[in-house]
């Protein structure tokens, strides 16, 4: 799950980690340097020190005096001199010997460039990798860091950017149907694009639903697509929940009009509504839902899609929005996002609470929203 943009974060943070070793090395070999030019200062000095020695006993008696006190000064110059080249040195070293470095712009701007491109390449939408991109270079610039362990280092500025950019809660679905129940039957209206997993997540929101001790009836309002109506009667059996269906072709919002009168009549809790799936450019089949809402007047709208669509995802999502307002998204099909890019989009940018995550066929393949969980994964924690 997650693997392209996994790969490229992981990219992304050796690399970074590769600069910083070999800048380290460098320092080193300029340590080294320093060393080698202090121990030839000092071989030096002893070589002028035997020289004053040799010249003071080839000096004559006389002058014996003067000269042992200008030794003695000499001497004492000398052992100043070789203070400050120690303090000079030390001085040099200090950041090698420590192993910190503190992280400049021009460390990571090159870096930065390269991460944009590739969160783009892994379906991440451009406002999104310019965003993250930024905050992950604002997290590093003036960082001091253990230039040991720079990858490490990276990595978790990564984190802590991404965690910044995702939301911290979401909605809890059963608590919020459990207070909508109190005004009566509760209507949930499921839209999305085709072939994104609504049938199938219908099903195990009636399933989540009745462990909870309540009862639905699933509306068949997608009278469209071919064995749409099959497929629900399939899951309504095995779930032991009612189902109210019409014809193929029959007027969808007639359908849930009926399964509300039905759960009205015999004291259900809620209805949950399916729809065909459309795209959001087909604008005529955008006007039948608008219809199906107005008639169903839902108490909570969701929106199914598919965390493999890519970057595509989040545009769906606003033109959905503008024709039916979403209370919630559940993103499907999640353990085969290999890329990641659009689930970090809609995450990130969508401005809807993220409800569940759709992590297989089950009906009990349903993961509550969390952005650790995203962060993790993505990462390879």
């Amino acid at each position: 799950m997650f693997e392209g943009i996994k790969n490229k974060l992981k990219a992304f943070a050796e690399a970074f980690a590769k600069k910083e070793e070999a800048e380290e090395k460098e320092k080193e070999e300029k340590k080294q340097e320093l060393e080698r030019k202090e121990e030839s200062k000092e071989e030096k000095t002893e070589e002028r020190e035997l020289e004053h020695r040799e010249e003071a006993e080839r000096e004559k008696e006389a002058k014996q005096a003067a000269q042992k006190e200008k030794e003695k000064e000499n001497k004492e110059k000398e052992a100043k001199a070789k203070g400050e080249a120690d303090i000079t040195f030390k001085s040099k070293v200090k950041g090698v010997l420590l192993g910190k470095v503190r992280v400049t712009e021009e460390d990571v701007e090159p870096f930065i460039d390269s991460l944009k491109i590739d969160l783009i390449k892994s379906d991440v939408a451009y406002e999104v990798a310019e965003k993250l991109a930024e905050k992950i270079k604002s997290n590093m610039l003036g960082k001091e860091i253990d230039a040991r362990n720079a990858k490490e280092a990276m990595e978790e500025s990564i984190r802590k950017a991404m965690l910044d950019m995702l939301p911290s809660t979401s909605i809890d679905f059963v608590a919020k149907v459990l207070e909508l129940r109190k005004n009566g039957v509760v209507k949930i209206l499921f839209l999305g694009p085709n072939g994104a997993g609504k049938t199938t997540t219908i099903a195990k929101l009636a399933h989540m639903l009745k462990q909870h001790g309540l009862n639905c009836v699933i509306a068949a309002s997608d009278t469209f697509r071919a064995a749409a109506i099959e497929q629900l009667e399939h899951h309504a059996r095995a779930l032991g929940v009612e189902l109210i269906k019409g014809k193929y072709g029959a007027d969808p919002a007639s359908v849930a009009f009926d399964a509300i009168a039905h759960a009205n009549a015999k004291g259900l809790d809620c209805v949950l509504i399916d729809t065909a799936g459309r795209q959001e450019t087909n604008k005529s089949l955008l006007e039948e839902l608008r219809k199906i809402a107005r008639v169903a007047k839902p108490d909570f709208v969701v929106f199914v899609g598919e965390a493999i669509t890519g970057n595509a995802l989040l545009q769906q999502i606003r033109e959905f929005n503008e024709v039916v307002k979403i209370d919630g998204i559940i993103l499907t099909k999640l353990d085969c996002d290999a890329k990641g890019g659009g689930s970090i989009s809609v995450l990130s940018e969508a401005g809807i609470p993220i409800l569940f995550f759709g992590i297989g066929e089950k009906h009990t393949d349903l993961m509550p929203y969390s952005k650790e969980f995203v962060v993790d994964s993505m990462l390879g924690s």
